[in-house]
């Protein structure tokens, strides 16, 4: 079985180590647009283009990347709580159009209401999803190619039609997370996609059943997929050193502050996130490889896989024996990571070719040790 890899786009800012440190690069078109190139270059299926009041606009960095790479699929946002249905149907088939048919959409009702009503959006956790039950049957009809008329509860349309269809049909393939009663009955009824973040293989087996039933209840089938954080190195210990490294500069009180935060949520993953390691640094490792430092202070997912290749495909073998044939990967920083884990790993994943498949295609370049050696003087060589 193939798997679909997927990267990350980080649009609020990328860094070596988490926390306050001299080494974050901001979030410029320029390089998430070296990122986009690299995950294109090295055979990502897609990547993931977040969303949040910290982010840069998700349609917008799609648009930009679109015309910089050749294959490469782009995850964006379709907040249910925010924006107009109708609109948004439009913007759909727009960006699906001008990707060629590349485009995918993750649906976000929201997990963080104060967040949401910074925005202007005071719903309650299973009213957001209700509304977004809503906006989902408008936005698929919309695409399918009906004309609209609804008159519900969050939504009305008189009319309401789209003029201009997309590449994909009836739409482009809905992605969803959610942890919830609400969160898995919306996923059984509208998406094609559910991701799970990147919680133990068993806990995410419990919940791709209770999906799939509900699902099925439906008479439909969807597919699975993991969001997770990577730290592969050639050898484990190089991995677990650097995966401490990465949260060297957080200090305690720091850990605390934003635990409290979240704590505020009322997104039942960011809770089954944080109860996986309760803001400890001595329980971050809370399944096999599966470490959960970088959800101290980072919402959403928050546990990477630890490593050598040989070990991170293995845990990834784990997930997919539970059903998920997709994963949605990150690493700090992402552009180097995406190198790291393509080079290191993708050859043991079924459907993923290396890297580079021959060595001597760079025989005589200006690396190859022969060259270099010719060129050098005779002193300095050897």
């Amino acid at each position: 079985m193939s798997l679909d890899i997927f990267w990350f786009l980080p649009t609020s800012g990328d860094t070596r180590y988490l926390g306050t440190s001299g080494f974050g690069r901001p979030p410029t078109f320029e390089y998430l647009g070296l990122v986009a190139v690299a995950a294109d270059h090295l055979g990502y299926d897609g990547v993931l283009i977040p969303t949040g009041s910290g982010c840069h606009d998700p349609w917008a960095v799609a648009s930009h990347m679109v015309p910089l790479t050749r294959r490469l699929k782009f995850l964006v946002a379709l907040r249910t709580s925010l924006g107009n249905p109708v609109a948004f149907a439009r913007a759909t088939a727009s960006l699906d159009q001008a990707s060629g048919g590349r485009l995918l959409l993750n649906v976000v009702p929201g997990g963080d209401a104060a967040e949401l009503a910074a925005d202007g959006v005071f719903l309650a956790h299973d009213e957001r999803y209700a509304a977004a039950d809503e906006y989902l049957r408008i936005w698929k009809d919309l695409l399918a190619g009906k004309t609209v008329d609804f008159d519900g509860r969050h939504h009305r349309v008189a009319e309401g039609r789209n003029f201009f269809p997309g590449v994909q049909r009836p739409h482009p393939p809905l992605y969803f997370g959610g942890s919830s009663e609400a969160a898995h009955a919306l996923a059984a009824e509208h998406v094609d996609v559910y991701l799970s973040w990147g919680e133990p293989p068993a806990a995410v087996a419990a919940k791709i059943a209770d999906v799939k039933r509900r699902a099925a209840e439906r008479g439909r089938v969807l597919r699975f997929g993991v969001r997770l954080h990577v730290i592969v190195r050639e050898t484990n210990d190089e991995a677990w050193a650097d995966a401490e490294r990465l949260i060297r500069n957080l200090d305690d009180a720091t850990i605390a502050k934003i635990q409290a935060r979240y704590a505020k949520m009322d997104s039942v993953g960011q809770a089954r996130m944080a109860a996986l390691h309760g803001g400890r640094r001595d329980r971050l490792e809370v399944s096999p490889n599966l470490w959960a430092g970088v959800g101290l202070v980072r919402g959403g997912a928050g546990t990477a896989l630890v490593g050598n290749a040989q070990t991170v495909a293995q845990r990834l073998k784990e997930y997919v024996d539970v059903g998920v044939d997709r994963f949605v990967l990150s690493g700090y920083p992402h552009l180097e990571e995406a190198y790291r884990f393509a080079e290191l790993v993708f050859p043991l994943l079924p459907g993923k070719q290396p890297v580079t498949t021959d060595a001597r295609a760079f025989t005589g370049g200006p690396f190859d040790a022969s060259t270099l050696a010719d060129s050098l003087p005779a002193t300095d060589r050897g």
